[in-house]
């Protein structure tokens, strides 16, 4: 995993078409604005795994199972 250190407005880019910004900090809630074409799905973790099928339980056992690496 690549771990990087942004500052409010400053931004990450990913290929030729995706950019992700830093748009507010609060407290511990980082919002970030992603620019991408419009054919590139975006999704929360949470809401991708729901659509994939993966139940609520699994994904905290998976959750716990990356944290502990």
């Amino acid at each position: 995993m690549l771990v990087l250190t942004r500052r409010l407005g400053e931004a990450i880019t990913i290929g030729d078409d995706i950019k992700i910004i830093i748009v507010d900090i609060e407290g511990h809630q980082i919002k970030l604005g992603i620019e991408a074409p419009r054919e590139v799905e975006i999704y929360r973790e949470e809401l991708y795994k729901k659509i994939k099928g993966i139940s609520f339980d699994e994904q905290r056992k998976q959750s716990r199972e990356t944290s502990e690496e």
